[in-house]
C-alpha cells in the first residue's frame, strides 16, 4: 500500500513538474534557432542571440532592470531584516498581530491592486508636492522595495525562529550590550538568509512585469516590459533568446539562495548536536 501511494505521488509531482518545465525547455530550443518563424525549425544557429547583442534597445533595458533591482534589493533587505527583528527578537509589543499582518500583506496582494494603488499614490503626490516629476527609475524602485521587504522579512524570520536565543542570551550574561550582541552573534549567524533574501529580491524585482507595467513612464522600460511590447506584435526568435538568458540568470541566483540556506541549516543541525552532546 505504501509503495503504490508513493508511486503515485512521484507520478503526480512528474506531470507537474513537467507543466512547468517543458514550455521552458521548448523555449530554449527554439532560441537557437535558425528560421525566423518561431514555429518552424530551420536548424541550430546562435543567429538571434547575435541580433540580440547588437541591439541598443536591449541593453538600455537591461541596464535598467540591473540598475532597479540592485538598488531594491539593497534597500529591501535592510529593511526585510529590522522588520523581520522587530517581529521575532522585541517580543511582544503593542500592534505587533497589527504590523505582522501589515508586513505580509503583499505576498497575498494581487499585483494589480498592487500596482494601481502605487499609481494612485504617485499621481496625488505629484499633485500635492510635485513629485515625481515624471514615473520611471525612482517610482518603479519604490514599487519593487514594496513588495520585495515582504519576502525579505519572511526569510528572515524563519531564519531568527530557527537560530534560537541560547547564544545571544549566553553573550548577554556574559555583559555584552545589545548592539554588541546583534552585531558580533545575530548579524553574522543571519548573513546566509540576507544573502538569500537579497537574491529573491533582485530576481523578483528583475522578473516584475506587472507592477512596473503601472508605475513607470515614457522611456524608462524594464526588460520584462520590453519582452511583453515586442511579444504583442508576434513571436519573434530574438525574444526567445532574451528569456533563455533570463531563464539562465534566475536560475543562478535561485541556485546560489538555496545552497547559502541548506549550507546554514546544515551547520545548525552540527551545532545543535554538538551542544547536545556537551
Amino acid at each position: 500500500m505504501h509503495g503504490k501511494r508513493s508511486q503515485f505521488l512521484t507520478f503526480m509531482l512528474s506531470v507537474g513538474l513537467a507543466f512547468f518545465y517543458i514550455p521552458l525547455i521548448l523555449l530554449i530550443i527554439y532560441s537557437f534557432n535558425e528560421s525566423k518563424l518561431v514555429p518552424v525549425w530551420g536548424g541550430w544557429s546562435v543567429r538571434w542571440y547575435e541580433v540580440l547583442l547588437q541591439s541598443e534597445e536591449v541593453w538600455g533595458a537591461v541596464a535598467l532592470s540591473l540598475k532597479i533591482a540592485f538598488v531594491n534589493a539593497s534597500v529591501a533587505t535592510a529593511l526585510g531584516m529590522l522588520a523581520g527583528l522587530a517581529m521575532v527578537r522585541f517580543g511582544k509589543f503593542r500592534g505587533r498581530t497589527l504590523f505582522g499582518g501589515m508586513l505580509v500583506a503583499p505576498l497575498v496582494m494581487p499585483e494589480v491592486i498592487t500596482g494601481l494603488a502605487l499609481l494612485v499614490l504617485f499621481i496625488s503626490l505629484k499633485e500635492l508636492v510635485g513629485w515625481p516629476d515624471q514615473r520611471g527609475f525612482t517610482t518603479i524602485t519604490i514599487a519593487h522595495i514594496t513588495f520585495s521587504l515582504a519576502y525579505v522579512a519572511v526569510t528572515v524570520q524563519a531564519r531568527l525562529t530557527g537560530m534560537g536565543t541560547t547564544m545571544e542570551e549566553a553573550a548577554a550574561d556574559l555583559g555584552a550590550k545589545p548592539f554588541k550582541v546583534l552585531t558580533a552573534i545575530t548579524l553574522p549567524r543571519l548573513t546566509p538568509a540576507l544573502l538569500s533574501g537579497w537574491l529573491l529580491a533582485f530576481t523578483l524585482s528583475l522578473d516584475d512585469l506587472v507592477i512596473a507595467s503601472f508605475v513607470t513612464g515614457p522611456g524608462a522600460t524594464t526588460l520584462p516590459i520590453l519582452i511583453f511590447s515586442r511579444i504583442r506584435v508576434g513571436l519573434r526568435p530574438d525574444i526567445n533568446a532574451l528569456a533563455t538568458i533570463m531563464i539562465l540568470f534566475i536560475a543562478i541566483c535561485v541556485t546560489i539562495a538555496a545552497i547559502l540556506l541548506f549550507r546554514q541549516q546544515r551547520q545548525d543541525k552540527l551545532n545543535q548536536k554538538f551542544a547536545e552532546g556537551n
